[in-house]
């Protein structure tokens, strides 16, 4: 990222699109329309209305996490997610779509098994790797793929 240009990230809370600089990513931002933070270094949970949002308005890396309620190995990745959004929050940002009851994003990315960790930049598909891991083991993953030319 260039340190100079600010990016687009859009507000956890009500959606509104900030321009913030990269240097100041770890400042703490705050949403200039609500005031609210920009990150609460836990993931968000998206729906089909607010996906784009994230996924493709934002300059900001989006790791998703695909996921649903009956999968034990998911219910048990959930703690080791939220830990690794501690440690990758302000580089990227990490969320949870919840298949089942968003079936329509989990066929847009060809979802087959779960869970599957996907990530995006500017709208674009990275990378991707299904199973469970450990939070160790998702910041070490998510950063060698943004590491990647």
């Amino acid at each position: 990222m260039n340190d100079d240009k600010p990016i687009l990230i859009p507000c956890p809370n009500c959606g509104a699109m900030n321009r913030v600089p990269p240097a100041r990513l770890g400042q703490a931002p705050q949403c200039g329309r609500c005031q609210a933070s920009l990150f609460y270094r836990k993931p968000i949970a998206l729906t089909g209305a607010d996906f784009d949002q994230h996924a493709v308005r934002s300059e900001l890396p989006l790791l998703v996490d695909f996921w649903a309620p009956w999968c034990g190995p998911c219910l048990s990745m959930a703690p080791a997610f939220e830990a690794a959004a501690k440690a990758l929050e302000p580089q990227m940002r990490l969320a949870k779509v919840d298949t089942e009851a968003e079936p329509a994003l989990g066929a847009r990315f060809g979802i087959r098994s779960i869970p599957t960790l996907v990530l995006l930049h500017s709208g674009r598909e990275i990378a991707r790797q299904s199973g469970a891991m450990g939070a160790e083991q998702i910041v070490h993953w998510a950063r060698l793929q943004l590491a990647r030319p």
